[in-house]
């Protein structure tokens, strides 16, 4: 067995199927001293859950660290969370031990770890960084659809960006996948019919979990928020041979 030098490990679980959880994922995750995540309010963590039959089955037992954060768009408020927890992290690790930082997808791709993993680098605590299926690469295996082909270009883009930002990019772009479409998704279905690409669209809610959703026609989608874990891909309509 590998000897485990990072003392901080973010760790991607993949976008919800917790058979797409990577071998080194799983083996770090059972060496672990101390497994943390983000959690609500209420005590629910989405990375948790995917990996929660992973970690019941370890052998030893393994501490847990849930960071606790404020659903808002306040950011102070979420970097006074991200503050105390990399002190908090910063403690465990000068008692020897390892601390794995569970993450939706991969790490570093839209996701919480970035904003640990700056402070504990600032420190210098020895970061690591296991990459995790992301949920784009889900979306286009479950749609059975190509992200790009050829000379096609592509952007992913938040759904928190300006109307306008959504409609520069769509008209820019062959292929677009749009993150975070939750409390922007009425925006979202503005801007793509403003570009005449909702016929290109496809949206998609928690892939790969029990509560999937694909709405292969957006036109038909309420006219209301979603939830947060939910994206739209936007492809050409004709595509090159």
């Amino acid at each position: 067995m590998s000897k485990i030098v990072a003392k901080f490990i973010g760790i991607g679980v993949g976008p919800g199927d917790p058979e797409l959880i990577t071998l080194k994922a799983a083996k770090l995750i059972r060496q672990a001293d101390v497994i943390s995540y983000i959690a609500n309010e209420q005590g629910d963590s989405q990375s948790r859950s995917i990996a929660a039959q992973l970690i019941s089955e370890c052998e030893r037992e393994i501490a847990e660290l849930p960071i606790v954060m404020p659903m808002c768009d306040n950011r102070d408020q979420a970097n006074h969370v991200y503050d105390q927890a990399a002190s908090h992290i910063a403690r465990m690790i000068e008692q020897d031990k390892t601390v794995v930082f569970l993450c939706e997808g991969d790490p570093l791709f839209f996701g919480s770890f970035a904003y640990l993993l700056e402070r504990l680098q600032a420190v210098d605590i020895i970061c690591d960084v296991v990459p995790g299926i992301s949920s784009v690469h889900a979306a286009s295996s479950v749609l059975k659809m190509p992200l790009t082909l050829l000379k096609e270009s592509f952007a992913v883009v938040s759904g928190r960006h300006s109307s306008e930002k959504l409609i520069e990019t769509l008209n820019a772009y062959d292929s677009v996948v749009i993150m975070k479409a939750g409390r922007s998704r009425q925006k979202i279905i503005r801007a793509l019919k403003a570009t005449g690409r909702a016929d290109d669209a496809q949206y998609l809610e928690y892939i790969g979990r029990d509560d999937e959703v694909i709405c292969h026609d957006v036109h038909q989608l309420a006219d209301q928020e979603g939830p947060y874990f939910s994206l739209f891909v936007v492809l050409p309509a004709k595509r090159s041979q």
